[in-house]
């Protein structure tokens, strides 16, 4: 589904984006994964030419963006064109928000917002120069129904939803579609630091009596990204088994 397609997928490494990142590859795609530390990084790419897949991984500053803008070049040059970016990096918050400091939220917004906008600004220009291409980034349930605590969290994923949304009708007239996907609790090291009392009621709301898969959600990046989507943009796609909060 992603024959001879370049794609660049942030917070590889574990995860959601790590099956994202098999997945992009049994669909015959070019990867490159970024990570946040060299360690973590060259960990997983060890970890997937184990199991057979060759693809490479860099840990640049997603804050940066003079680190990331030479570093998409240096992809582009490499492969001629990008075609997909897969902005999914990203971390939570669970702590109500008298015991949250300035920091910490800040920290939230600069990896799970800001980052998304050095990504894209990044990857834009070369996209436009093949007046095609498709950027995806990782929402959450959270964005839709809110959540008790963390409000940093929730915070973070409506602005991602207005960015997809806005860079979908910005992005249209070069041919470049832009969606997100807006996963419901999912089976990955992230939801299982959150304390049970948080997981448990969610659980209990969901129709399809499961929490998902990671798979599950990498399954929607890969129609999303693929030519199968090609009238679809500026979609908030939720993968939640029709979980309500």
């Amino acid at each position: 589904m992603l024959n001879k397609k370049v794609a660049i997928v942030t917070g590889g490494t574990r995860g959601i984006g790590l099956e994202i990142v098999r997945t992009f590859k049994k669909n015959q795609a070019e990867v490159v994964l970024f990570g946040s530390k060299e360690e973590s990084v060259m960990k997983t790419v060890s970890l997937l030419k184990e199991e057979g897949i060759d693809v490479l991984g860099y840990y640049p500053n997603l804050n940066d963006y003079e680190e990331i803008e030479k570093k998409v070049k240096e992809i582009y040059e490499r492969y001629g064109h990008i075609d997909i970016l897969v902005n999914n990096a990203g971390i939570s918050a669970n702590k109500k928000i008298e015991d949250t400091s300035i920091d910490e939220f800040n920290s939230i917004i600069d990896l799970n917002v800001k980052a998304i906008f050095n990504m894209t600004k990044a990857v834009v220009p070369y996209m436009k120069k093949e007046k095609s291409g498709v950027i995806l980034n990782t929402s959450s349930m959270v964005s839709i129904y809110g959540q008790p605590s963390g409000v940093g969290y929730p915070a973070s994923k409506f602005a991602v939803n207005g960015i997809t949304k806005s860079l979908a009708r910005e992005l249209a007239s070069d041919n470049i579609r832009v969606n997100a996907v807006a996963p419901g609790i999912t089976n990955t090291d992230m939801v299982a630091k959150l304390p049970k009392e948080m997981i448990d009621p969610l659980i209990k709301s969901i129709p399809l009596g499961r929490i998902g898969e990671a798979k599950d959600i990498a399954n929607a990046f890969l129609f999303l990204a693929s030519d199968m989507a090609s009238y679809i943009t500026g979609v908030i796609l939720s993968v939640d088994g029709a979980a309500r909060s």
